[in-house]
């Protein structure tokens, strides 16, 4: 047993002794230990914290704050979005085989310094299954959402750690973009119903996340399969996945979320044209039961 964690921590300093050596002056970076804690602490407070200590009570009024908050994500988002155009993707990165830079060339120092800022982005959005649990909105709260959110965090510091920069930073530009687009969807469905009207591309914001997915995948099956682009191996395989099972997830999502309701609101359209307007009340009722409605 002793060997074994002996040759577990020899393996372990092996692989921090190739981390980037620039990254050290960044706060956190230094050992994964604070990150994996941040991960399992959100994991606590969403699944099992959160929803207890708002369960007998009523939900907090946060709208303008969490005006603010989207607005204040947009931005963000536009920011990083601009700094990876401008670090790499703007600036001579190829699609097709793009290794990271590690040298101290200022493009180089900023894309580190906005893969960084990218991965510090992760932990700020928990911030929105929090205001989900203080709504008490906790069908938002699923799997796919805490799992996203989770997973983007927990890895991204290793990519920051080993590889800031090169092609694994594609899907964090295509991720940038998509969010500010979902974030400007959030801070307006967060005005209230008079804005309600202005969100009517609600369902293609889930298509728009979908495509991200695929051009994710396709980029990166591309690199893995038809060039031999020098980068950590691992972290093409976890980039790949990230494509593969966020589309899934996603594509579970719409058809749970359009096309079964969709065909519910058939049934009692149809129901109701055939008389049987007690039977469509009682689906409905059954559907508010179950935390949706038709105006969801």
């Amino acid at each position: 047993m002793e060997s074994y964690f002996t040759n577990l921590a020899k393996a372990y300093n092996q692989t921090m002794e190739q981390a980037d050596p620039r990254v050290l002056e960044y706060p956190f970076m230094d050992r994964p230990g604070l990150n994996l804690f941040g991960t399992l602490l959100y994991l606590y407070v969403v699944t099992y914290a959160g929803p207890k200590y708002m369960k007998n009570r009523e939900p907090f009024n946060l709208r303008k704050l969490v005006v603010v908050y989207n607005i204040v994500m947009v931005v963000m988002s536009t920011y990083i979005f601009y700094e990876f155009l401008a670090s790499g993707w703007a600036a001579g990165y190829s699609l097709l085989c793009q290794e990271c830079d590690y040298s101290n060339s200022s493009h180089a120092l900023r894309m580190v310094k906005v893969c960084y800022l990218f991965w510090i982005s992760k932990y700020i959005e928990f911030l929105d299954t929090i205001f989900f649990i203080a709504h008490k909105k906790f069908q938002h709260v699923s799997f796919l959402h805490v799992f996203h959110h989770s997973l983007m965090a927990f890895t991204w510091w290793w990519g920051v750690k080993f590889s800031p920069g090169g092609l694994g930073t594609f899907h964090a530009l295509i991720n940038s973009f998509v969010h500010m687009v979902m974030y400007t969807y959030y801070g307006i469905a967060a005005m209230g119903p008079a804005y309600q009207k202005y969100i009517w591309w609600k369902k293609y914001l889930t298509v728009f996340q979908m495509t991200q997915f695929v051009v994710v995948f396709s980029h990166m099956a591309n690199i893995t399969i038809f060039h031999d682009c020098k980068y950590p191996q691992v972290f093409k395989y976890l980039i790949a996945s990230y494509g593969t099972m966020f589309f899934i997830l996603f594509a579970n999502f719409w058809i749970q979320a359009y096309t079964k309701r969709s065909n519910r609101k058939k049934m009692e359209v149809a129901r109701e044209n055939n008389g049987d307007v007690h039977v469509s009340n009682e689906v409905h009722s059954c559907a508010v039961a179950n935390g949706h409605s038709k105006h969801d």
